[in-house]
């Protein structure tokens, strides 16, 4: 039965392509072309379903992958089926909702955490950065930031760019989060420059570590008052 719905959901999702959406996500190394507010509704539409989620991201789709991350259920995926996700990942896409929509909500996110973030692969350590990021944000007991701040300086200008986002991120949240590493963090940021001329559209705040944490700080205490 979770075959022929499989083939119905491939198929359906065949369907909404649109080529000028996949010329476009493509630019991105999204290989697919599906405006995301439909691909989200086949989801919505299909519920939570583990088996099905499987089958899906066993098709090896970006679309369909990304569909099977809305519907499948966290938990239900051992360690070593995340890691083997994570590094059949190829569209950024389906990385960034597989770490932030699944990993996330695992009961094994400390240990793929460590692991990646220790992995020789780039693209699987900057999935480690992101969790430390979160880490970093809502509960950093036990981490080190001092280590990662220097870990930052000393590799982020040269990292390849995912990579450099993973490690961007930790940068920023340690500056917001942290009045007493506020002012090397920014002094890092600064000197390296990294994402420093990235463009950022009107009423977004630009991800240049150094604006980024002077804004959130401000908008905080701001709030605060």
């Amino acid at each position: 039965m979770a075959g022929s719905v499989a083939a119905e959901v491939l198929d359906e999702l065949e369907a909404l392509e649109d080529p000028k959406m996949r010329a476009a996500n493509e630019k991105r190394g999204d290989d697919h072309g599906i405006n995301l507010t439909k691909l989200r509704a086949v989801a919505k539409k299909l519920k939570t379903n583990q088996d099905l989620a499987v089958e899906l991201w066993a098709a090896d789709n970006t679309a369909a992958r990304l569909v099977a991350l809305l519907i499948c259920k966290p938990k239900l995926f051992s360690a070593e089926d995340l890691d083997r996700m994570l590094r059949e990942s190829r569209a950024p896409k389906v990385h960034d909702w597989l770490v932030n929509y699944v990993v996330k909500k695992s009961p094994h996110v400390e240990e793929l955490r460590l692991a990646w973030h220790a992995d020789k692969d780039p693209v699987v350590e900057s999935a480690g950065w992101a969790l430390t990021a979160e880490r970093v944000n809502k509960s950093p007991e036990g981490l080190d930031l001092d280590a990662l701040l220097s870990e930052i300086e000393k590799r982020m200008k040269s990292a390849p760019e995912r990579l450099q986002w993973g490690m961007n991120m930790v940068l920023a949240y340690i500056g917001i989060d942290f009045p007493e590493h506020r002012a090397r963090a920014l002094e890092i940021g600064e000197r390296l420059e990294v994402l420093k001329d990235y463009p950022t559209p009107p009423n977004c705040t630009s991800p240049f570590a150094p604006i980024w944490i002077n804004e959130i700080v401000s908008r905080n205490e701001a709030s605060a008052k």
